[in-house]
């Protein structure tokens, strides 16, 4: 027997088999309409998502135009395609329906592809489900991430928390990822589910942020912590007034955004050791007495203080010298105050986030450390 497809024996037609001949036709005449023609040379597995069950899988490699075209006597007939298969092909089908048609009127760029309008589909207790991304919602994201100019920007500055994104990602341009399909990114090696989950909430917060944000030439979009963000905010006030601050002022100005990314970013360890270090709960601790009230060893103590400082450099990497203008500005004010306030917390803030060498120095409690941090993953900060 020749032909495209090897044909089943007839069968009597069922009221069941009337019903999908009907949903196809249904189907069939919306999608072949003209807001729908973008879509025809794309295969159907771009709709489909890593939480689909009993996929059609003998349909995913074939495009939409050619499944749209075929009759239902020969869908029906193909090898492996059930009941419950074709069932899962209209639900493929119906996802494709309901593509927003506005946008697929968008001028067409390399990256921005047509999407659908698949936003209940990614809606988890958190706003996002990372098994629910298709090829096509996947592709508005990072068109997203390209219209804005944002593919320099690396993947642990916007993160939600770096908690959920591997530490070898934390410097890695958006633009790596934005440039390939998921299909390719899940083939990369070492880029397991975790890892995805990890890049594509990132993609997701930034798309959920800028997506109906339109282009004006003459301002240019900056995203930023908001933590990062009143910290800046407060400095740059700090330049511009004479005097010096409060120790209330520098808690809530600057130490409290601080520790609050720290919290975001960093593990329970990581936080209580900050908290010890600025003196939140009591007197600022030196790094004897803070392994000694944690229960930790000193390798630990510097270990998870040069984790802060990583942490740091890739939410705030200006924050090094925003700090130490300041720290400078408030040095030389002193000669012109009497009484000045206290800034044992506000420099105790500063050494915690951006030291000024590396927590140990050069002799064996670093390398003692460094080969805790290879001995020991668990501990490093996710």
């Amino acid at each position: 027997m020749t032909g495209k497809h090897v044909m089943r024996p007839a069968r009597t037609s069922s009221l069941e088999e009337l019903q999908a001949a009907g949903r196809l036709e249904t189907l069939r005449k919306l999608l072949l309409s003209d807001s729908f023609a973008p879509h025809l040379e794309k295969p159907l597995v771009h709709w489909a998502v890593p939480s689909d069950r009993r996929l059609p899988l003998a349909f995913l490699g074939r495009t939409l135009g050619d499944l749209l075209s075929s009759p239902f006597e020969e869908l029906r007939a193909t090898p492996g395609i059930g009941r419950k298969k074709l069932q899962s092909f209209f639900k493929l089908l119906a996802r494709v329906a309901n593509t927003d048609r506005a946008e697929l009127e968008l001028p067409r760029a390399p990256l921005a592809a047509s999407t659908p309008r698949a936003a209940a589909e990614t809606e988890g207790p958190n706003g996002f489900d990372p098994t629910a991304v298709s090829e096509l919602l996947w592709a508005q994201w990072r068109a997203s991430v390209i219209r804005h100019g944002l593919g320099g920007e690396p993947l642990g500055r916007l993160a939600p928390t770096l908690r959920d994104l591997a530490r070898a990602l934390w410097n890695t341009p958006l633009e790596t990822y934005a440039a390939m399909t998921l299909a390719e990114i899940r083939s990369q090696r070492t880029h397991g589910e975790k890892r995805v989950r990890g890049i594509l909430g990132v993609f997701h917060s930034v798309h959920s942020l800028v997506a109906n944000m339109g282009a004006q030439p003459h301002l240019l979009l900056r995203i930023v912590p908001r933590n990062v963000d009143a910290v800046e905010t407060w400095i740059g006030r700090m330049l511009q007034t004479p005097g010096l601050p409060g120790p209330e002022e520098i808690l809530a100005g600057f130490v409290r955004p601080l520790l609050d990314q720290i919290r975001t970013d960093g593990t329970r360890q990581m936080v209580a050791l900050a908290e010890n270090r600025l003196g939140l709960h009591g007197p600022i601790t030196s790094v004897r007495q803070a392994a000694r009230t944690l229960g930790l060893t000193r390798v630990r103590v510097y270990q998870l203080l040069n984790d802060v400082n990583d942490i740091m450099n890739v939410r705030w990497p200006m924050g090094r010298h925003q700090v130490y203008e300041l720290e400078a500005k408030f040095q030389a004010e002193p000669w012109r105050t009497e009484n000045p306030p206290g800034l044992e917390q506000f420099r105790a803030a500063v050494e915690l986030c951006y030291p000024r060498s590396r927590r140990g120095g050069n002799g064996s409690l670093l390398k003692e450390a460094n080969r805790h941090r290879t001995a020991c993953p668990d501990a490093r900060a996710s």
